[in-house]
C-alpha cells in the first residue's frame, strides 16, 4: 500500500546541519517526507512555513515547542531530535497536544560512556597523574600504588542512559561497581550487575566516582565539600555530565587541601572555564573541552537514528528513542 508522503521541515542550527544529516540520511528521510523548504534556523521560521508541517526534523538549535509555536504548526505530530536532552525543546503544551518526540540521546549516551570508560580506566592506572608529574618535574614520575582494575571499586552517580551504558562497559573489566540513583529500584540496579548504594557510600568507598546525573534543581551543586573530603585516598572524580553538578569552589578548595585526590572534568560551570580559573593551575585536575558525546563524523549516527525512527513511525512500529513525559522529570 502506498502512503502519501508527510510534509516535513528541517529546522536546526545551520552550522551543524550537514554534520548531522548527511546525504544518506536525507535520502532516507525524504523517501518518507515531502520537504520543499531548505534547512533553516529556528529564528527564521514563519507561520506560512509551519502551517502544513507534520514532521519536524531537527537537532541542536531546535525551536522550543511553546503553545504559540504549536498554534502556528497545527498539523505537527512528530519531532525527530538528533541531539541529546529534550529539556530545551519540550513544554507542557507539547505534551498536552500529544506531539511525539524522538531523541538521539541514547545514541549520544553510548559515546559519552565510551569516553567515561576511557577516563575511569586511565584514572585507575593513575595515568594523568604520571603525565602531569613528569611534565612538571621534567623527569620520570615515581610510581605510586595504582589500584588498577582488579579489585577496584568504581562509583556511578545516576543510572540513566549514560550511567547504564557506562556500567555495562565497566563490568567487562572486572571492577566492582556501586551506583547511586534514588529513582532506580535496587532490584533494577542489581539486575544490571551493579550494587545500589547511597551517595555517601559511593564517594567514601570508590577509587573513581563518575558523574552521570541530570542537572536539575535538586542536583545542582550536589557534589559539595563534604562529599569531596570523604573520598578515599588517591581517589579520582570524573565528570562527563554537567559542570553544575559540582560545587566548583568547593572542588578547588578540597583539591588544594588534598593533593592525593584528582579530578577529570570534561564539563565545567561555566563552560568553558573563565580565563585564569584555578582549574588550570592545580596539579591534580585535568580539564578537557567537552569531548564526551558525539563529535565530527559520529554525529551522522544521530541523523541516521532519526531517519530510522521516521521509517518505524511510517510503518506504524514502536519508536526506539521516543521520549515520554513521565520519564522527563529525572532524566539526564
Amino acid at each position: 500500500m502506498t502512503h502519501k508522503p508527510l510534509t516535513g521541515l528541517y529546522v536546526m542550527d545551520p552550522a551543524r546541519f550537514d554534520d548531522v544529516y548527511g546525504p544518506d540520511e536525507r535520502i532516507e528521510i525524504e523517501h518518507h517526507l515531502t520537504i520543499e523548504q531548505p534547512p533553516c534556523a529556528a529564528e527564521d521560521l514563519s507561520a506560512a512555513t509551519l502551517r502544513d508541517v507534520e514532521v519536524l526534523v531537527t537537532g541542536w538549535g531546535a525551536p522550543r515547542l511553546t503553545a504559540d509555536f504549536l498554534d502556528r504548526a497545527p498539523r505537527l505530530r512528530l519531532v525527530l531530535y538528533a541531539a541529546g536532552s529534550v529539556r530545551p525543546l519540550v513544554t507542557d503544551a507539547s505534551w498536552e497536544r500529544g506531539i511525539r518526540i524522538s531523541s538521539a540521546g541514547t545514541v549520544i549516551a553510548d559515546k559519552v560512556a565510551d569516553f567515561a570508560l576511557s577516563q575511569i580506566l586511565y584514572a585507575l592506572k593513575h595515568g594523568w597523574r604520571y603525565v602531569l608529574t613528569a611534565r612538571r618535574t621534567r623527569s620520570a614520575a615515581v610510581r605510586l600504588s595504582e589500584p588498577g582494575t582488579a579489585g577496584a571499586t568504581v562509583g556511578l552517580v545516576s543510572l540513566g542512559a549514560t550511567g547504564r551504558a557506562t556500567a555495562r562497559l565497566l563490568l567487562r573489566h572486572g571492577v566492582r561497581v556501586l551506583a547511586h540513583d534514588p529513582y532506580v529500584p535496587d532490584s533494577d540496579a542489581r539486575a544490571l550487575g551493579v550494587e545500589p548504594a547511597t551517595l555517601n557510600r559511593v564517594f567514601a568507598e570508590c577509587d573513581v566516582v563518575s558523574l552521570h546525573a541530570p542537572l536539575i534543581d535538586e542536583t545542582r551543586g550536589m557534589v559539595d565539600a563534604r562529599l569531596l573530603r570523604s573520598m578515599r585516598l588517591d581517589a579520582t572524580l570524573v565528570n562527563t555530565a554537567r559542570g553544575g553538578l559540582v560545587d566548583e569552589a568547593a572542588l578547588v578548595t578540597v583539591l588544594r587541601e588534598r593533593p592525593d585526590l584528582f579530578a577529570v572534568l570534561d564539563v565545567t560551570d561555566p563552560e568553558p572555564p573563565r580565563d585564569g580559573s584555578p582549574l588550570f593551575q592545580l596539579d591534580n585536575v585535568v580539564v578537557t573541552p567537552h569531548l564526551a558525546g558525539s563529535l565530527g563524523p559520529e554525529r551522522r549516527m544521530l541523523g541516521q537514528a532519526m531517519a530510522e525512527e521516521l521509517s518505524r513511525y511510517i510503518a506504524g512500529r514502536p519508536l526506539r528513542h521516543e521520549v515520554v513525559a513521565d520519564a522527563m522529570e529525572h532524566a539526564a
